[in-house]
Parts: C-alpha cells; sequence; structure tokens
C-alpha cells in the first residue's frame, strides 16, 4: 500500500488562525494535522507514504526526523507550484506500485484503503474517487454516477440539497495517469478527471466515514473538538 499526500497547501484562508505554514502542519489539539493523518496511514497498513511538498517544507521536514513509523517515508519538493496533478506525478517518481493511493493532506476522510483498492481492482478502474454523501452544501462540487459506479461527469460548486462529493482521496493507476503526458504543472480536479471523463474508466466509492477539511477556520476548529473523541 504506497500513499501519496499532497502537503504542500498553502492555508491561504487559515493563515490569520495557523500562521504561516503549510495547512498539513496546522496544530491539532498539539499535534499537526499530517501526525493524524500519519496514524490513519499506520492503521490503514500503509507500507510506503509520499509526501509532495512546497511552500514552507522545512517545517514538514523538521517534523519528520521526530517521526518513526512502521512504513517508509519520502518526499519531493516542488521549486515552483505545480498543481494537485503536478504534485501527483513528480511523486510517483518515487513508488512502485502499479495502483497508488493519494490523499489531500487537509482533509481526513477515514475510509478503508484496502476496500478502495479491492474496489479499483475489480472495476479495473484507471482512478477511483472515493465519495462522500454530503447535504445542503455549497462549498464542494457534486460527482455523478451511474448504477454500475462509473463516474459520467461532475458538476461545478454551487447550493445543493445533497449529492455526492469528491472526498480528496484517491487510487489512481500509475501507468496511465503518466501516459497522458500532461505538463509539468496541471490541476488533478480539471485537466485529468475532467478533462479525459468521457473515456468511462474513472469510478466513485460512496462511503459514509467520517470526513473533514480543514481549509476554512470553522472546520479547522471543528477538528480541535472532533479529533479528541474520534481519534482516541
Amino acid at each position: 500500500m504506497e500513499c501519496i499526500l499532497l502537503a504542500g497547501g498553502l492555508g491561504t484562508r487559515l493563515q490569520g488562525v495557523i500562521g504561516d505554514v503549510p495547512k498539513c502542519m496546522a496544530p491539532i489539539n498539539g499535534q499537526p494535522f499530517l501526525h493524524y493523518v500519519f496514524d490513519y496511514l499506520e492503521q490503514q497498513r500503509c507500507t510506503h507514504a509520499i509526501l509532495s511538498l512546497g511552500h514552507k517544507h522545512r517545517v514538514v521536514l523538521d517534523w519528520l526526523k521526530t517521526q518513526q513509523r512502521p512504513f517508509q517515508v519520502d518526499y519531493v519538493i516542488e521549486t515552483e507550484p505545480l498543481g494537485t496533478g503536478g504534485g501527483i506525478s513528480l511523486a510517483m517518481s518515487k513508488a512502485i506500485t502499479e495502483n497508488i493511493a493519494v490523499l489531500n493532506g487537509d482533509t481526513m476522510f477515514r475510509i478503508d484503503l484496502n476496500e478502495l483498492l479491492n474496489f479499483h481492482t475489480i472495476k479495473k478502474a484507471t482512478t477511483t474517487l472515493a465519495l462522500k454523501p454530503m447535504h445542503n452544501f455549497n462549498r464542494y462540487g457534486v460527482v455523478h454516477t451511474n448504477a454500475d459506479a462509473c463516474i459520467t461527469r461532475f458538476e461545478e460548486k454551487k447550493q445543493y440539497d445533497e449529492g455526492l462529493i469528491n472526498g480528496g482521496v484517491y487510487m489512481i493507476n500509475r501507468k496511465t495517469l503518466l501516459s497522458k503526458n500532461l505538463p509539468a504543472k496541471y490541476s488533478f480536479e480539471k485537466d485529468y478527471l475532467e478533462a479525459f471523463v468521457y473515456e468511462h474508466m474513472f469510478f466513485g466509492f460512496s462511503s459514509d466515514a467520517y470526513f473533514i477539511d480543514i481549509g476554512i477556520p470553522e472546520d479547522y476548529n471543528k477538528a480541535q473538538t472532533d479529533f479528541k473523541t474520534l481519534l482516541k
């Protein structure tokens, strides 16, 4: 189980709360958010974590020196922002397996990664998205699937009564992604998912597992309370 963590986010909307550090290092009850992500990867029997770093990467590297985990940790550093897709492709240079889990460093979606991999393999998907059912929201776009869980289209952010959102966890076939010859800098969501959805090889794995995105102060504060009980 190889996992890429996109951990170079600027945390612009959180700077007034956490200061000038990467979002993944936002403190939650005395520990960086990345600590809880690592705990989750440990529970999921991850064998190799690859961090895609950028803004203030030294803060993350210094923290990594304090960690002793049962999985190997590698990292890549973006010398300039490469977008979500560019960060994934760069990190894949350190990977060896065919299908790789990818997680956002500022969200926690506690799905079973081994179930995600099994689903991805059975569907022969090129990319599988972990989807979270949500009600009464406007922060996220909606992902539409057919009866076979194949993703048919993506709908932009607006007010929704209910829908499936992209939970920020993926299982990606490395060879297929890299075969698209995308530029060094690109958006995984726009330039890969939305651009190639017509191939009907992307699938959605729906789960109602715990989900939080700490990208705004309201949910960052909510994580402080949630993690005290959820992650004991």
